[in-house]
């Protein structure tokens, strides 16, 4: 059940993170070199290796990286809900 979790906040990640490329917030102008590699895929890749590596802890076992990731989801939510409103 955990894994689903997981992977469930995964899609919310990857949906929040495009969001926040597709913005064209000025904010992403300023960030570095690398972030901007394959215009943004690059972020999205890392992203990808993020969920992966919880998703493979989670079924070894390791509950706590659930909580970690969704402690990552809801800072991902808020940071993309300030770019998304302009208040960032």
């Amino acid at each position: 059940m955990a894994l689903v979790f997981v992977f469930l906040l995964g899609i919310a990640n990857f949906a929040m993170h495009k969001a926040v490329l597709v913005s064209g917030h000025p904010l992403l102008g300023r960030m570095p070199w690398f972030f901007h590699l394959l215009s943004g895929r690059f972020s999205l890749a890392v992203e990808f290796l993020m969920l992966f590596a919880a998703m493979l802890m989670v079924g070894q076992g390791s509950a706590g990286w659930a909580w970690f990731y969704f402690a990552y989801t809801i800072a991902n939510g808020f940071s993309a809900w300030l770019i998304l409103n302009h208040r960032m």
